[in-house]
């Protein structure tokens, strides 16, 4: 095998070598993989005419109308023994529409038109495809392609509805370009409303979007898109892998909603689970042709074991053509600009990360325990996706820390342009656990927030959807718990509690956004500081939506804390909007005390102060200076509109001194009040651009 790999040429390795030279004794791994990538790229351009039509096989896979209005059924059933079409259409006959099996274990029905030239299937009646095993069962199976499955309430199982609108929905607004700073709304339709209730894409469209707006995020990661049998899964147990949820609204209404977010600038990533499938099998693509493998490896290399579902063959041809034609028909159908891949790590490794720390070893990363087959498929999927779309947005869930990510595939790498920093939320959450405030340690902080790989972009968040869930708190909760119920008046004076969780929550969420990363996200409700936890309607809480529920309307009380949280995160965004550090190098941090509970850095040409004490005020405090000149306050976490003391006046103006101070030339003297955070600006910079 490694004499074949000496003819494969990766054109911009060398360039992967010199940001990391320690990767060069895993030459020929990479060297495998790329040669794997390439192999495949030109079977598809041998067997399929290449990718841009593979990746279309929605088109000609499910069922598809044809121009005369007759309807093209196709299946990839590979153990079944014969396949029929039933349904209203044929007052649900299980042998009047059979499938004639054609090569490939590819199985085919054309159903021609009524006398009045309409289709024989009307739009939105229900189907249903009837399997016949070898060992004599006959199943019945939704189809993996359908766009469209409903369930009827009190039903267990989703039907397939024949969704085929007669004025489909056009979309009116072009995509928004690429944001330079990345700034996430992690978002579940389902939950976007304070009522208990599921909520819709109408109610998203017309509620929610003009809300992110404001804050300032100009992307909205959505979960729990991909239809999920059970709902309490989050969306991660995906049932059905071309439908949109409908327990939402309809597709069209999905399309309404993308299109108004490009409207308002803001882009739209669908979070996808191609890590495993749910193991349902009358509502889910497991066993579909009465086999225990056809899509999936047959167990037990075919199950996940922690999450009770199915896994992927990913060197199946006809596997790859089904995710790789999902991913496009989210990115055709519903406008989406990219995607959150999810489960990554469990991807990567045959352990699927199952019992495995991660001590960033890089024989970690190569080897054996490296399932080749998924990583060539993640690699494949990029490159078609960055090809077709440039401007397209990936972001990989991983926790192992996999070299070479987020480097594109032309340099031996997966191709992603992001991964989740999954260590920030977990130190963040670790400390408000087990510290007392004066034992927060300033060094372990920032090594942190700033542990990433060099030229490799990361999306810092100091909580996700995760820490949400029950089980866990929100770090509002962890901060403030039962107080939240009864100290949140701005009327009356914070109790201590308060007072320290309203400044920590800011202070908390803008270093983080500052220090963390290339791309920030947060979960929404957290931005004001939501409380309690998530917890889906099940039968373990009698079925109930309390927590599954965002309680936005406690933003629109004036009287309400919650405001106050909702306004410093806003003009946090709209901050970074304006200097925009997440697009710039990493910062440089030049003080960090640990008496004092001080850091200070500098990125995008502006100055970030925290001080962490929970008593202790510095006045006349020098802190180092990249540039020099007349600084003034852009954002101050102590003023009163933020829950703060306003201690400081924002008329004051800094300015440096040519005394050299931790490794700047220039430094200057100011006043940090206990726990706060600022931003200084240096006016003299700004009025350069």
């Amino acid at each position: 095998m490694d004499n074949i790999m000496d003819n494969v040429t990766i054109p911009d390795f060398n360039s992967l070598l010199q940001m990391d030279p320690y990767l060069k004794p895993y030459e020929q791994d990479f060297k495998r993989r790329y040669g794997l990538f390439e192999k495949g790229l030109l079977q598809l351009e041998k067997a399929e005419g290449g990718f841009d039509q593979f990746t279309r096989s929605y088109r000609t896979f499910g069922v598809n109308r044809q121009p005369d209005n007759s309807l093209l059924f196709r299946e990839w059933a590979p153990a079944a023994e014969a396949l029929f079409l039933t349904g209203d259409f044929n007052g649900w006959d299980n042998f009047s529409h059979p499938y004639k099996k054609t090569e490939f274990g590819k199985w085919e029905l054309c159903l021609p038109p009524k006398s009045d030239n309409s289709p024989l299937v009307d739009h939105k009646t229900k189907l249903k495809v009837v399997v016949h095993t070898k060992a004599g069962e006959r199943l019945y199976r939704i189809s993996p392609w359908a766009k469209y499955v409903t369930q009827v309430e009190k039903q267990v199982t989703y039907d397939w509805v024949h969704w085929d609108p007669p004025e489909p929905y056009l979309h009116i607004h072009t995509r928004p370009k690429k944001p330079q700073s990345l700034r996430i709304y992690e978002s579940h339709v389902g939950i976007a409303s304070p009522d208990h209730k599921i909520a819709s894409y109408t109610d998203f469209t017309i509620n929610i979007l003009p809300r992110i707006k404001d804050l300032g995020y100009n992307c909205i990661q959505l979960m729990a898109i991909m239809e999920h049998a059970y709902y309490a899964s989050f969306g991660y147990q995906v049932t059905s892998f071309f439908a949109a949820s409908s327990r939402y609204g309809t597709p069209e209404e999905l399309k309404l909603m993308i299109d108004t977010a490009h409207s308002l600038n803001i882009v739209v990533l669908l979070d996808v689970v191609h890590s495993h499938a749910s193991s349902n099998t009358e509502d889910g693509l497991n066993r579909f042709d009465g086999s225990d493998s056809c899509f999936f490896h047959s167990p037990p290399r075919g199950e996940h074991t922690l999450w009770d579902s199915r896994l992927f063959n990913y060197s199946s041809w006809e596997v790859q053509r089904f995710l790789l034609s999902n991913l496009r028909w989210w990115m055709e159908e519903y406008r989406f600009d990219g995607f959150r891949f999810d489960g990554v790590t469990s991807m990567l490794y045959h352990h699927h990360g199952i019992g495995s720390g991660f001590s960033g070893d890089y024989s970690e990363y190569f080897g054996l325990q490296v399932d080749e087959d998924s990583l060539v498929y993640l690699m494949t999927a990029n490159h078609i996706l960055h090809t077709l779309y440039p401007d397209c947005i990936t972001i990989a869930e991983d926790v192992s820390g996999m070299p070479a990510m987020c480097k594109k595939v032309t340099e031996g790498g997966l191709g992603f342009d992001y991964r989740l920093a999954m260590a920030v939320p977990d130190k963040w959450i670790q400390i408000l656990k087990e510290l007392p405030d004066e034992s927060w340690d300033m060094g372990n902080i920032i090594h942190t927030l700033t542990n990433r790989r060099y030229g490799e972009k990361c999306i810092a968040y100091a909580e996700s959807h995760d820490q949400s869930l029950v089980g866990d708190k929100s770090l509002a909760f962890w901060l403030m718990d039962k107080e939240m119920y009864t100290n949140m008046s701005s009327l009356v004076s914070m109790t201590p509690v308060i007072d320290r969780g309203i400044q920590l929550h800011k202070m908390i969420r803008l270093i983080t956004h500052a220090l963390g990363g290339e791309g920030y996200l947060n979960f929404m409700g957290n931005e004001f500081g939501h409380p309690e936890w998530l917890d889906f309607p099940r039968k373990g809480n009698n079925e109930s939506y309390h927590y599954a529920r965002r309680q936005y309307n406690l933003v629109d009380s004036e009287h309400l804390r919650y405001l106050q949280l909702y306004k410093f995160d806003r003009d946090m965004n709209r901050t970074e909007d304006k200097y925009g550090w997440l697009a710039a190098p990493p910062a440089f941090v030049s003080t960090k005390h640990e008496e004092d509970k001080v850091i200070v850095f500098d990125r995008a040409n502006v100055l970030f102060l925290f001080n962490f004490h929970p008593t202790r005020s510095q006045k006349d405090y020098r802190v180092a200076v990249h540039f020099p000149g007349k600084y003034t306050i852009k954002l101050d976490s102590d003023e009163k509109q933020y829950g703060g003391h306003g201690r400081l006046n924002h008329n004051t103006e800094f300015f440096t001194e040519p005394q050299p101070f931790n490794q700047r030339d220039n430094s200057m003297l100011v006043y940090i009040p206990c726990r706060t955070a600022l931003i200084l600006g240096n006016d003299d910079a700004e009025s350069c651009y």
